[in-house]
């Protein structure tokens, strides 16, 4: 940008120092034109700097956002290693129970405690079970916090 302005200002001082065989109206509208360039030279230089500001803290926002997803995904690797998710089976857990394919489970409703089959591939708790001893939610919704 600096260049554009020392450009500007070599032109500037080019027309004030040549003869130039024009009317005055001419010369002063070359004047004008190059006193517009000029100020045209410092609005792109002050732009220049701003994106340059712009740049910088953006930078400084990327890397605090990666440091900061660095954080929480590195407390959910040490939970994730801790615990397993709800339906997941342990391998190194030897009391773990496999089932085979078909096989029924039998689940107590937590109402009145009435024994049900299920095959726990046909199971989708977003469905509402009912039991049919008593009438009730046979997975009852938990908040997070239980």
């Amino acid at each position: 940008m600096s260049n554009l302005m020392d450009r500007v200002s070599r032109l500037k001082s080019m027309a004030g120092a040549m003869n130039l065989n024009m009317d005055e109206d001419a010369s002063r509208l070359m004047l004008e034109m190059l006193g517009l360039m000029g100020e045209m030279a410092k609005e792109m230089q002050r732009m220049a700097d701003a994106h340059s500001e712009l740049n910088e803290y953006v930078e400084s926002l990327d890397d605090d956002l990666a440091d900061l997803a660095e954080s929480l995904l590195d407390g959910e690797e040490e939970e994730l290693e801790d615990d397993t998710f709800a339906g997941e089976v342990d391998e190194d857990d030897e009391d773990a129970e496999e089932l085979d394919e078909g096989e029924m489970i039998i689940y107590a409703c937590p109402s009145c405690g009435h024994e049900i089959e299920f095959d726990p591939s046909d199971v989708d708790f977003d469905e509402d079970y009912l039991c049919p001893a008593c009438g009730k939610p046979v997975f009852p919704e938990v908040e997070e916090d239980e």
